[in-house]
């Protein structure tokens, strides 16, 4: 499945770099959905509130509202995790706040699961030189992704799984990343980072990992049409 991105900060729809620098501003919210009005299912992401200057909490109920979301920002307690669903998320996503102290976060874990169901929890496990990095991708943590899938699967029903190193970049991503987090989990994974082609996608696509694409995709490197014809295929194989 194929994921259309909305990242959201200040009220807007922007793409960063790497998490960091603001790379451009896209349409207003209402425009974006009315694009991606193809897909069944986008992916929002509350900048403001991951980095825990705010939320566009309004723009979350709105975007909700109107399609069926998987929502992540700022997911550091079970309580925000209800709100999100309360407001319309499909699932939500956890990032930093699933791991502490150089582990899993298995307390917390438990509580969000237990509040909102393991059903609707999407991990998210955000590589960088090949370790996991928390807090808007700015600490590097001693853990590997593939080494700590195990402990998290019962919390979640899948894992978004970014390759920070090209994030943003439209250079390509880590295939061979998300061959080994595919052979180490039977859970749903969804790539994210640097995915610029359709051959990137396909080839996701083949290992049967779903793809969130942002910069490609506001940038014109993907065209919606091709990815909506490429996504129905994958539905209705012959």
């Amino acid at each position: 499945m194929i994921f259309p991105c909305i990242d959201l900060m200040d009220g807007k729809v922007v793409q960063l770099v790497q998490g960091r620098k603001k790379a451009l501003e896209a349409a207003s919210p209402e425009e974006m959905l009315r694009r991606f009005a193809a897909f069944p299912e986008i992916q929002v992401i509350d900048l403001d509130a991951a980095m825990g200057r705010g939320e566009n909490a309004a723009l979350i109920d709105m975007i909700a509202t109107k399609a069926l979301c998987r929502i992540g920002g700022g997911v550091r307690a079970a309580g925000r995790a209800e709100r999100l669903v309360a407001q319309g998320a499909h699932r939500v996503i956890v990032g930093t706040a699933a791991f502490a102290d150089n582990d899993v976060n298995t307390p917390l874990l438990r509580d969000i699961a237990s509040a909102v169901t393991p059903e609707r929890v999407v991990i998210a496990l955000d590589s960088k030189d090949g370790h996991i990095v928390v807090k808007g991708w700015t600490e590097t943590t001693s853990l590997t992704a593939e080494a700590v899938v195990a402990k998290l699967e019962p919390y979640c029903s899948g894992f978004l799984c970014t390759y920070v190193d090209k994030e943003g970049m439209l250079q390509g991503t880590d295939l061979g990343w998300f061959r080994r987090l595919r052979s180490a989990t039977r859970h749903e994974i969804t790539a994210a980072g640097g995915i610029t082609t359709l051959d990137d996608v396909r080839a996701l696509e083949q290992m049967q990992v779903h793809a969130a694409l942002g910069m490609a995709i506001y940038t014109g490197h993907l065209a919606l049409n091709d990815l909506a014809a490429l996504q129905r295929g994958s539905m209705n194989p012959p």
